[in-house]
């Protein structure tokens, strides 16, 4: 119930802030608007005022005779106070507005050209409007700076009510879309919280409800798969724990089984020499299966170390059949070694390159009965170089393929059906290659009828730069 309501308080607020985000962003912007358009609109007054005065006065350019007696009574019909002036073909000009024509402005019109300018009358500040008349001369008109500022006034009164409706309705929009984003965004911070606590299986609280936009819903999908990829991980991560529990749990009652018979005396004196023999076996049984998970570790771990050389790959690989020649002997098993007899330079880690290369022969020598072969093969090419391992044991199956480099998976699935390790050093060799720069890739059978492994190791990739293969 705690954990709902902190759900609930979450997309209220979260709801909220959208919402006043959206009412900031709105409100800023009616009011950025309204200040452009509350400057725009004197000027649009303006300009209207003057294209009437145009107008009228192209039509009253038409009649010059009449034109003040038809002006003034217009405008005493309209109720505007305008005055107009008549300049005849001579220069002579008469009429209310003459005064407020300067000689350059009346010599514009005798020239024939529209005249657009301010002037002053009566000590007013006004508009002048002039435009040729049809039989020469011209027609001007003039109305006071006052009539735009009422009009200006009345456009701007006007703005108010649409001014306001525009930010009540983003608004409203605004809140409608927190509402629309919040939902979602709420129930995607509930699944991550609980998956944060440890809960896995989550879906969504409000399936129903809107799905919000794409990214949304790609959210809520990643969401999903992390739920899916953390219990599979997790389930892994515990069956591997149950797995490492059993293999230290056998070598470990051995060793106390022998210890308690020690310590009560009920070991014979001749076999105190066996029994030493097999408490050392189980002592490097866990030895060896600690080292292991300590390499698992630290090669998952950030600071894992390589020490990066030129490296003959050629005499590392020598070497390690020199070693690997008598191990195979001794179980009765045929050792081979194919490598191009010449010197194959690479800049890798060897010590590494020959960890990996005792892994997978260890791994070749449990599987392969006696008799049979277990191959060292070097192979170098432009691309890169392939140290590979070949044997003769049972070889694997495509699903063992899929699987080979999963901790623990083949010993699982092959115990007390094959020899099996530790379960871990698959594992390790792949990580290993990778950090190499590398890849471990295997085939379920090769030419002697087991499986084959190789390192693929690349010239132009890998750590402190591979370099080349000569």
């Amino acid at each position: 119930m705690t954990g709902t309501r902190s759900r609930i308080r979450r997309r209220s607020g979260l709801a909220g802030e959208l919402a006043a985000l959206a009412a900031v962003v709105t409100t800023v912007a009616v009011l950025l608007t309204a200040l452009v358009a509350w400057h725009t609109l004197r000027e649009a007054a303006e300009a209207q005022e003057r294209d009437q005065m145009a107008r009228q006065a192209k039509v009253l350019g038409r009649v010059p005779a009449l034109s003040t007696l038809l002006y003034e009574k217009e405008q005493q019909i309209a109720g505007v106070n305008g005055q107009i002036a008549v300049l005849d073909r001579t220069g002579v000009l008469s009429g209310p507005a003459a005064p407020a024509l300067t000689s350059a402005q009346r010599d514009v019109l005798l020239a024939g050209r529209p005249l657009s300018s301010s002037g002053e009358l009566d000590g007013e500040e006004v508009l002048v409007e002039g435009r040729p008349a049809r039989l020469g001369g011209a027609i001007v008109l003039t109305r006071p700076l006052t009539d735009v500022d009422a009009a200006t006034a009345r456009m701007r009164r006007n703005l108010l009510l649409p001014l306001g409706v525009g930010l009540v309705g983003a608004v409203v929009s605004g809140a409608a879309l927190a509402r629309r984003l919040a939902g979602p965004l709420g129930r995607a911070v509930g699944i991550a919280s609980r998956l944060a606590a440890g809960e896995r299986g989550v879906t969504d609280p409000d399936p129903a409800g809107a799905p919000g936009p794409a990214e949304v819903v790609e959210l809520g999908r990643a969401l999903g798969v992390l739920d899916s990829a953390l219990e599979h991980e997790e389930r892994r991560q515990r069956d591997f724990l149950l797995s490492i529990s059993h293999e230290i749990r056998t070598p470990l009652t051995s060793v106390l089984g022998y210890a308690e018979a020690l310590a009560d005396t009920v070991v014979p004196p001749e076999r105190l020499p066996e029994v030493g023999r097999i408490l050392r076996a189980e002592a490097r049984r866990l030895d060896r299966f600690l080292g292991d998970l300590l390499d698992l570790a630290g090669l998952e771990a950030g600071d894992f170390r390589l020490d990066v050389a030129d490296v003959d790959l050629d005499a590392l690989v020598r070497e390690a059949a020199t070693a690997w020649q008598e191990r195979c002997a001794r179980h009765g098993v045929e050792f081979r070694l194919e490598h191009p007899g010449r010197p194959v330079t690479l800049r890798t880690d060897g010590f590494r390159v020959r960890q990996l290369a005792d892994c997978l022969l260890a791994n070749a020598l449990r599987l392969t009965p006696e008799g049979s072969p277990v191959v060292l093969a070097l192979h170098s090419g432009e691309g890169g170089v392939r140290v590979e391992v070949r044997d003769g044991g049972p070889g694997l199956t495509q699903d063992d393929v899929a699987v080979a480099f999963e901790r623990g998976v083949l010993h699982d699935r092959y115990r007390g059906l094959r020899p099996v390790g530790t379960g871990l050093g698959l594992a390790i060799a792949h990580r290993l290659a990778g950090r190499l720069g590398g890849t471990m890739t295997v085939l379920a059978h090769g030419p002697e009828g087991g499986a084959v492994f190789s390192l693929n190791l690349p010239v132009d990739t890998g750590p402190g730069g591979v370099g080349r293969v000569t």
